[in-house]
């Protein structure tokens, strides 16, 4: 399941632990034999030739070292074959092995006058053969394969004993949705079964988050949809007014008065619907509707084209598709009308044209800046100043937030000359409203 699985490296611990334990003991065996019988021959060597150099001193003629396997020689001529070369070049007193010949020889100067003496022990029939050797090394192979797999067979079982809770605890943590988080979805992670141990802390900390987050989100849940309804009725109030007032006479500056008390009703409308929006994230689908995105867009823009009042600043919109949608025709308005305002808002007297792009899976709005700006967090942030100032609207953040919720994109490209906003949508959705 995982690439890096904490059992595979447990696995992996106790199989390459067992594999090096057992070829280190195992060549180390080997060569432990191997020293002990070439330390033994030379022993028995240097104790034969000091106990024939002790009985020569109270007798000379003393007889030389003798056994199975070891005899001694006086003369080189008088050496096995393979030594007889060797000899010839009068070596000096010591020990030599001659591994190919299987020959163990000591040499030392005795008698009187002195002359060399040559101690060979003939080991063929000591030492270990080659079929042994390999007899040897097969069985330490044997037992390192299976020290190696007891080792992992027993990583196994540590493995999964020790590794189950922290897997339980993975997976009971992947299995949540964070997009979607509900209020008993911190109970999904059932602490209480894990054991006072470091995964149990772990285990109650993530609970205890989850908790307080589930809760946060339920009380903002909470509080944006009790507060669009509360304001809903002062809402009803004054557009009742209005209403009222339109159909007295009034004056020139009353009546535009009056359009801008209309406007910022219908502006606060919109606020309104929005937190409704937000409040409804977790039952997205009773809100799901066939809509043109078209006649929306170009709706939104007439109901914002006050904002371009003595700008002189054209509007360039373009249909190159007629794309139909399945989702919250509301929350699309909101972030479409969110971004037309920032680009009536942002782009400077004088200044234009407005470019909105209809395609088949993108709306796009890009308007001159004026302004020297490189980070599009910026654009949220900056307050307008002067008397033509009406705000930012519900703010970048949220357009990013209704996307989010409604599995649209949001994206935003300011450059030294030009801001860039799009908001585009899958070809999930389009094939959804076609169907």
């Amino acid at each position: 399941m995982f690439r890096h699985s904490l059992r595979a490296r447990v696995l992996f611990a106790f199989g390459l632990f067992a594999a090096l334990l057992g070829i280190t003991s195992g060549f180390g065996t080997f060569a432990a034999i191997v020293i002990t019988e070439d330390r033994i021959l030379e022993k028995q060597l240097r104790l034969s030739l000091a106990d024939y150099v002790a009985r020569s001193a109270v007798d000379p003629d003393a007889a030389l070292p003798h056994s199975a396997y070891v005899k001694s020689y006086r003369d080189p001529v008088d050496l096995p074959t393979a030594l007889r070369a060797w000899a010839a070049g009068a070596p000096d007193n010591g020990y030599y092995e001659f591994e190919k010949e299987e020959l163990h020889v000591a040499v030392a100067t005795t008698g009187a006058p002195a002359e060399p003496l040559y101690i060979v022990a003939d080991v063929s029939g000591i030492e270990a053969s080659d079929s042994e050797e390999v007899w040897l090394i097969t069985a330490l192979v044997t037992v390192v394969s299976m020290l190696t797999l007891l080792a992992i067979a027993v990583g196994a079982y540590i493995g999964r004993r020790a590794i189950h809770p922290v897997v339980s605890l993975a997976k009971a943590v992947g299995d949540l949705n964070p997009e979607q988080l509900s209020d008993d979805d911190w109970r999904r992670l059932k602490a209480e079964h894990f054991h006072d141990d470091e995964v149990g802390l772990l285990a109650r900390t993530i609970e205890k988050t989850l908790k307080r987050i589930c809760a946060f989100i339920e009380r903002e849940r909470y509080f944006t949809s009790a507060a669009s309804h509360e304001l809903r009725t002062p809402l009803t109030v004054i557009r009742g007014a209005v209403e009222l007032l339109e159909q007295a006479d009034l004056s020139r500056d009353a009546s535009r008065a009056m359009a801008r008390i209309k406007r910022a009703t219908v502006d606060m409308q919109t606020t309104v619907d929005m937190f409704l929006c937000l409040s409804r994230e977790s039952d997205d689908s009773s809100y799901r509707e066939h809509f043109e995105v078209g006649p929306l867009v170009d709706r939104v823009i007439e109901q914002q084209r006050h904002l371009l009042a003595n700008k002189d600043i054209t509007v360039e919109v373009k249909h190159l598709a007629s794309p139909s949608l399945l989702g919250h025709p509301q929350a699309f308005a909101i972030a479409i009308g969110n971004l037309v305002r920032n680009a009536f808002e942002h782009t400077p007297r004088n200044q234009g044209p407005i470019s909105l792009c209809v395609g088949q899976y993108e709306v796009s709005i890009s308007n001159p800046s004026g302004r020297d700006m490189h980070d599009p967090e910026e654009l949220s942030q900056r307050t307008p100043r002067g008397p033509e100032a009406r705000g930012f609207g519900l703010g970048l953040g949220i357009v990013e937030r209704l996307c989010e919720h409604n599995g649209w994109t949001f994206t935003l490209r300011v450059n030294l000359d030009e801001i860039d906003a799009r908001l585009s949508w899958g070809l999930a959705s389009v094939n959804r409203a076609g169907a």
